[in-house]
């Protein structure tokens, strides 16, 4: 090659080849000298660089800091263009994550929810949820004042807004400490008025029961849901309809409310039609969602002793033990035809598994007459 031919990139440290326009926009957005509208052109060029490069968000990770800083800047335009910059830049990116945080950045986006901005608001969420998503810093998050706005963002913010704010408590739940900052921020009727008007299958309905879950593991949470008109039938919906995922986080919440206190949980559950629903799990539900359903229905047995052992303490006793005493004959007729149902069911799979091992014995498995 010509010594004196030039290329078009450099190498950094990190061996990652630095582009031209990429060395240009670092210097401007790190030179305070430069005007502001240059600044700004700069954010605009970062957040459109790293918008879908994983390799742009390591070449650019040293214009966290200016950005950061940028987020404090009187302008409207000048705070947007670096929110929007830094969101992108910490997309999969965990080493960013961390450095926004570490730079101080979770203090304006704080205040970004009091400015009555909606877009604004939309994109500090996003950025919420995102730095979120690191592990390491969800307990600096907690502590920064940002949970009790994300709770009013599931009351009052755009539906985009509402699905990143879900996300972002999920992740932050995850910290003891957060979840009971979550909970004094009274967020249970707005989960609730999530589930009953998105669909149950949906991702933003799966993320609130999941957040539900937790939350009722504090007596709290569960006298705030069955406070909540409809609270327990919602969850009870989601049971019924929801995704798998969602099923075992609806089949898990309606438990740990009955082991917490049967006496005061269980006639609230029942009112709700859940039996056919639970049914239905023992059967098609996931491993864990099963397990949790067969505990469950025999939580909810008018009696909490076992039975004798003259009387087996099958699914079908318990299940007839509870339709018994339900009030209502459709609920009763629908909990008996999904008990017959599911016996069929059982007994077709017990027949299909037979057959399957029919078709792979061996002659020496076969017992001579």
């Amino acid at each position: 090659m010509d010594p004196h031919t030039t290329t078009s990139a450099v190498v950094t440290g990190d061996h990652t080849p630095t582009t031209p326009t990429t060395t240009r926009t670092l210097r401007l957005i790190q030179d305070d000298n430069h005007d502001p509208f240059s600044k700004i052109q700069a954010a605009k060029d970062i957040r459109r660089l790293t918008k879908t490069s994983q390799r742009f968000r390591r070449q650019f990770s040293d214009a966290v800091p200016p950005l950061v800083s940028m987020l404090r800047y009187p302008s409207l335009e000048a705070k947007s263009a670096a929110l929007l910059a830094l969101l992108n830049l910490a997309v999969q990116d965990e080493t960013n994550k961390v450095s926004i945080v570490d730079a101080g950045g979770l203090e304006p986006i704080v205040t970004f929810f009091e400015l009555g901005n909606i877009n604004m608001q939309e994109h500090a969420t996003a950025l919420l949820a995102t730095l979120s998503a690191s592990a390491v810093k969800r307990s600096t998050i907690g502590a920064s004042g940002a949970i009790p706005f994300l709770v009013e963002v599931l009351d009052q913010g755009t539906p985009q807004a509402k699905m990143d704010a879900v996300m972002a408590l999920s992740n932050l739940s995850s910290e003891n400490h957060n979840l009971a900052i979550i909970l004094q921020s009274q967020p249970v009727p707005y989960l609730v008025n999530i589930l009953k008007t998105s669909k149950k299958s949906s991702k933003i309905s799966e993320r609130c029961t999941g957040l539900l879950e937790s939350l009722i593991s504090y007596e709290e949470g569960r006298v705030s849901l069955t406070s909540e008109e409809g609270g327990v039938l919602a969850v009870v919906e989601v049971l019924e309809r929801g995704s798998p995922q969602n099923r075992e986080h609806a089949v898990g919440t309606l438990l740990t409310m009955c082991q917490s206190d049967r006496c005061r949980y269980r006639e609230p559950i029942l009112k709700e039609g859940v039996i056919p629903g639970l049914l239905e799990l023992t059967v098609q539900g996931t491993p864990n969602s099963q397990t949790k359903a067969h505990t469950l229905l025999r939580l909810l047995r008018e009696s909490p002793y076992p039975r004798s052992e003259l009387e087996p303490d099958t699914l079908e006793n318990i299940v007839c033990d509870i339709i018994s005493r339900i009030e209502g004959e459709e609920q009763s007729g629908n909990a008996k035809q999904m008990l017959a149902d599911m016996v069929q069911v059982s007994m077709e799979q017990s027949l299909r598994h037979l057959q399957q091992r029919a078709l792979v014995c061996t002659p020496s498995e076969v017992s001579l007459k």
